[in-house]
């Protein structure tokens, strides 16, 4: 790619970016747009504004918002979206730090060493390829070596203590917010799932035989979770439509007359005055137990007189069997999905196996956009391979937005599948929260993007130079990647425990909203800098990318 076609998709994308900034700042004046642009929460005031009153402001656009937004203070973000705001805001403040210290860096340390690092004919800048200011342009064997590695030490340094002090504010506040709340019962409650059944009792006996015997002193209560729904509530109805018709007298049935047709009079028994109270409606007091016993599911809410009671309820092993008695700490009751609840902890890992290998599948599917826009930045190759397409990449700005923008566009495009997908992935799971369904949907589009966006890139980039070499030279290839694959299989086992330990060491987060983003990004950087230098770069600048 050429220095021109960079520069052009930077163009494009600025310009995008001040006409969205411009029709916001239009838009958001509009009284038609209040309930899209402000919550009740958030701008109480803007609705009690008369809509008929005709204004020249509302049509001129205004930068001042950009200043407000960036003068609230953290409380006044708290008060107005939550801890999850703040936490949000404090992440994309972070990034531009980070951002601003690599972008110095890189521009007046990196930079200038990798363009004058070898002695070639130079041609104008904005039609320089980009791999002069690459490290490829770097001679081998050089010594200059040791500024690439010192810009990743400060890099990653930077980036841990940023991250100390980030993560240090950030606990304060958590638990400021957390003690300034009020107590909610979710807080001495405890979901219990896998219940055994039994034969000869119901699950609520069996529940409360279970917690009287263990947890005498600090038991209060249970709720079954009884299964419901739409599909449920059709085979309940239908239980009992043919349940009434089953218990119907026969005299009560109208008897059928074969000698009229019903158009010259009425049958014999067209209609019969039924009494008040239906027999099917007798013994119904006998039969209500064995009903809500059939209704019962393998999952209670067991309520505690404690909150340290019901954290190690949550936290200790019940059973022998860990795939029965399974506990957590119940999320709040807006939080609850109520659906994955009901859904046996058995199969819950069929399901797991199940999604792992459909996301295989999946990033294996991905891998062909990837492939796509690597062939859009290869124009040469591309030429060779599609003759018809020299006429038109010949024209002029059509190579700078084929090879500097559409790469881009169509990465883009085929990415905005992959977040409502995964998280339909969470949802088949078995989340019992719809927060852990956020925070595992955003796990998996972090681990997706930084396989196909980073790594993909690469891969197919080194796929689409090297194509042509397999069917050429396949010894040569051999004898190349099988020696190079045994010194990576040696590293990766000795590095193994080393990421491992790491991992137990990461930065635990718990949150009772919406999970946050920044979490991860902590473990990742956490796990990516404590390790060699060249590691830990390649972990920082994934997490740049993904950003």
């Amino acid at each position: 790619m050429k220095l021109y076609a960079l520069l052009t998709s930077a163009g494009v994308n600025i310009a995008v970016c001040v006409v969205l900034f411009f029709l916001y700042s239009l838009l958001r004046k509009q009284p038609t747009f209040v309930n899209v642009y402000f919550g009740q929460r958030f701008a109480p005031h803007v609705r009690t504004r008369h809509l008929g009153t005709f204004c020249f402001n509302r049509f001129v656009p205004s930068p001042s918002w950009i200043l407000k937004a960036w003068e609230a203070s953290d409380e006044e973000i708290v008060a107005a979206g939550g801890l999850d705001a703040l936490v949000l805001v404090r992440m994309i403040v972070f990034s531009f730090r980070i951002f601003s210290i690599a972008a110095i860096l890189g521009l007046f340390l990196v930079l200038p060493l990798n363009y004058f690092g070898q002695d070639i004919r130079r041609q104008q800048i904005p039609a320089e390829s980009l791999e002069v200011f690459t490290i490829v342009n770097v001679e081998a064997g050089s010594r200059w070596f040791w500024v690439h590695c010192l810009a990743l030490y400060i890099i990653s340094c930077s980036a841990c203590l940023l991250l100390y002090f980030e993560y240090k504010s950030i606990s304060r506040k958590r638990l400021a917010y957390f003690t300034s709340s009020l107590r909610h019962p979710s807080y001495f409650t405890v979901l219990v799932r896998a219940i055994p059944k039994s034969q000869k009792e119901s699950y609520s006996h069996t529940v409360e035989k279970f917690f009287t015997n263990y947890y005498a002193s600090s038991y209060l209560s249970h709720q079954i979770v009884y299964r419901s729904g739409p599909v449920q509530k059709l085979l309940t109805d239908a239980e009992e439509v043919f349940k009434m018709l089953k218990t119907a007298p026969e005299e009560l049935c109208p008897g059928s007359n074969l000698m009229r047709c019903g158009l010259c009079g009425g049958t014999n028994h067209s209609f019969k005055m039924l009494p008040a109270e239906r027999v099917s409606d007798k013994g119904r007091d006998d039969s209500d137990d064995s009903d809500l016993r059939k209704k019962e599911s393998a999952a209670a809410l067991v309520f505690f007189r404690n909150r340290y009671a019901a954290l190690v309820a949550s936290q200790g092993l019940q059973s022998k069997n860990p795939m029965s008695w399974v506990t957590d700490l119940a999320p709040e009751p807006d939080d609850m999905y109520w659906s994955n609840i009901c859904v046996p902890y058995r199969l819950l890992w069929i399901r797991r196996v199940a999604l792992l290998v459909a996301s295989i599948l999946f990033v294996a599917f991905f891998l062909v956009p990837v492939s796509l826009t690597q062939s859009l930045v290869h124009l040469d190759k591309l030429q060779k391979t599609f003759p018809f397409l020299k006429g038109i990449l010949k024209r002029e700005g059509v190579t700078q937005l084929v090879t500097g923008y559409l790469p881009s566009v169509v990465l883009i495009l085929f990415s905005y599948i992959v977040p409502p997908l995964m998280m339909l992935f969470s949802k088949m799971e078995g989340s019992i929260s719809r927060s852990g369904r956020k925070r595992s949907a955003c796990i998996k589009v972090i681990y997706f993007f930084i396989w196909n966006v980073f790594f993909g890139n690469i891969v197919s980039g080194s796929v689409i130079e090297r194509l042509n070499k397999i069917f050429k030279d396949v010894n040569n290839l051999l004898s190349t990647a099988v020696p190079s694959t045994i010194v990576l299989q040696v590293y990766s086992q000795k590095q193994g425990t080393i990421i491992s330990w790491n991992t137990d060491f990461s930065i635990p987060y718990r949150s009772s909203e919406d999970p946050p983003i920044w979490a991860f990004w902590l473990c990742i950087c956490h796990i990516g800098t404590f390790n060699t230098p060249i590691l830990g770069g390649l972990f920082f600048h994934c997490l740049l990318c993904i950003s």
